[in-house]
């Protein structure tokens, strides 16, 4: 299972309530989430991160908020479990991917990717990127994992068609609008545009609604608090060969947190 951007203290405890249940109702051997937002709204730190692993996550991605809270470092350092986006330039702290080994199960390779379009174009191109990561990846992990951080739909699509074979499943995160077009294209590569978020929904893409709207009438700044309510765990399921590497299954999730 792969779980879209956590965002704040109600996307943590969605991620603890219901990571348990989903791993048993569904059986799934590995869950990799986006932790970007995880702290506060704003970027992750070892604490909030330590609390995502207890819930049941084996693998934290991130994204453009990586270095909102300067804790991160930590984690860049010496977190073999979390991967920040593979196209910063070399030397940059931390790791672009990672290999998931556990007994019993085929080695899977995560990566994270960040998009250019509308977003930080001083990183390297993704697509050339990623090619290579993929490259030295496969020889080691029968099954890939790629986190497409990036806020255009066209570029998510066209990654994920440029992966279709090389990858087993290419996710969008970022936008914190979950899509409806999961697919499995003829490569065998599962495609889901974006993932949605983990954490309530009852405002504008997990912020209270107010000072969004207020932001947006009077092009002056606010607070962006994180907004309370409809706590919801969204991502998605899929089933894979592990010895082709080639997605089964593929299956979105929207799960609400009980009150």
């Amino acid at each position: 299972m792969f779980i879209g951007d956590i965002v704040g203290s109600p996307g943590r405890k969605a991620v603890a309530g219901l990571v348990p249940g989903l791993r048993a109702r569904h059986g799934l051997d590995m869950v990799v989430a986006n932790g970007e937002n995880a702290a506060g709204g704003n970027g992750i730190t070892p604490d909030t991160a330590a609390e995502i692993y207890a819930a049941g996550v084996d693998i934290i991605t991130c994204g453009d908020h990586l270095w909102d809270q300067k804790e991160v470092s930590v984690l860049l350092d010496a977190e073999p479990r979390f991967v920040r986006p593979v196209n910063y330039p070399t030397g940059t702290p931390g790791q672009g991917s990672t290999v998931f080994e556990r007994e019993g199960l085929p080695t899977v390779g995560v990566i994270n990717a960040q998009g250019r379009t509308f977003m930080r174009g001083e990183l390297e191109n993704p697509f050339r990127v990623v090619t290579d990561e993929v490259k030295r990846l496969a020889p080691r992990a029968s099954v890939i994992l790629v986190d497409f951080h990036a806020e255009a739909t066209s570029e998510k699509i066209a990654m994920g068609r440029m992966l279709d074979g090389q990858a087993s499943l290419v996710v969008g995160t970022h936008t914190h609008v979950q899509t409806a077009d999961e697919k499995i294209y003829d490569g065998g590569t599962a495609f889901l545009c974006d993932a949605g978020f983990t954490g309530p929904h009852d405002g504008v893409i997990g912020r209270d609604w107010e000072p969004v709207l207020s932001r947006f009438l009077t092009s002056q700044p606010q607070r962006m608090t994180v907004a309370k309510g409809n706590v919801r765990l969204q991502g998605v399921i899929v089933e894979v060969d592990g010895a082709t590497g080639r997605a089964l299954s593929i299956e979105r999730v929207d799960e609400p947190l009980a009150v």
